[in-house]
């Protein structure tokens, strides 16, 4: 952490690293830097010194099953990194670190806490003109042990979130307005996954994820975020939230804002998100602008 992340305000600064911070460790032989983006070319052509590559797709989800990778997946996915719990990870990627969130979020899944996000991600490195290599580093292999994944605590399910928004308790979408509303049942410019029903959970407030970010990548101050999260949506620190997008992705970003920037004590990623809910028999959706 740096001063400059310290006088943001938040809650808990100590889980982002500034790219000032970074750059003066990169040679740190302790350091495990981990890279993890939407274009899973990016790394290839060019990434920070010593990281290494997380392809959310291969690394993190089972190939079979709809879910991610057992606890043997995971602590083979660590040791052949060089990585145990002593190790420090800082992660980072592009598009404001939204799949480095998701990274670190399953990470969290595992029971993973010595990891840290780059504020500003691949972004900010690469604006500050910070060097780029395109050689893939090689760590001894560690002999971490995984514990089993735990799910209660950050993950929330379908039935969870039925039962969630039967009790009025609060919700986050953070899909486009186009895609809250129905008018679209995925991004612009990407492709469909296959959602049947467009609209939003009934009750769900709009708060799209890239809001808490500024325009070099990095997160929005905490008052800033307080601005979009409790004086615009009523959310409070000691409520019970569920973050929602398409696929998990985007609402991981904005659980590791409600959580880590802000302390909100319970907040839950449902990563089943729209995909899932707008397949789903007799699920209930609200169309238009409105809760």
């Amino acid at each position: 952490m740096s001063g400059d992340i310290a006088a943001k305000g938040y809650v808990h600064p100590e889980v982002l690293v500034s790219t000032e911070w970074l750059a003066e460790h990169l040679s740190d032989p302790n350091l495990r830097i981990l890279e993890s983006d939407e274009d899973v070319l990016l790394y290839d052509m060019g990434h920070i010194p010593g990281a290494q590559k997380v392809d959310w797709h291969a690394d993190l989800n089972d190939a079979v099953q709809r879910d991610y990778i057992t606890r043997e997946g995971f602590q083979r996915l660590l040791r052949v990194r060089g990585i145990d719990e002593t190790t420090p990870v800082i992660f980072y990627g592009d598009k404001n670190n939204w799949w480095a969130t998701y990274a670190f979020w399953v990470f969290r899944l595992f029971g993973f806490t010595n990891a840290r996000m780059l504020d500003g991600g691949r972004t900010k490195w690469e604006s500050e003109g910070r060097p780029m290599v395109t050689d893939v580093p090689r760590f001894p292999e560690s002999s971490y042990v995984a514990r089993e994944r735990d799910d209660a605590g950050i993950r929330a399910f379908r039935d969870q979130v039925l039962a969630h928004q039967q009790a009025r308790l609060p919700m986050v979408d953070v899909r486009s307005p186009q895609e809250y509303t129905g008018e679209r049942t995925h991004m612009a410019d990407y492709p469909q996954e296959g959602t049947l029903r467009g609209g939003h959970i009934p009750g769900a407030r709009s708060v799209p994820w890239a809001r808490a970010a500024n325009a070099d990548g990095s997160f929005k101050n905490a008052t800033e975020l307080r601005a979009i999260y409790e004086a615009e949506q009523g959310l409070r620190s000691s409520d019970d939230v569920v973050t929602y997008c398409r696929i998990g992705e985007r609402s991981s970003h904005t659980w590791f804002v409600l959580t880590y920037l802000l302390g909100y004590q319970k907040v839950r990623n449902y990563d089943g998100s729209w995909t899932e809910w707008g397949n789903a028999v007799r699920a209930p959706i609200t169309k238009g602008s409105e809760p």
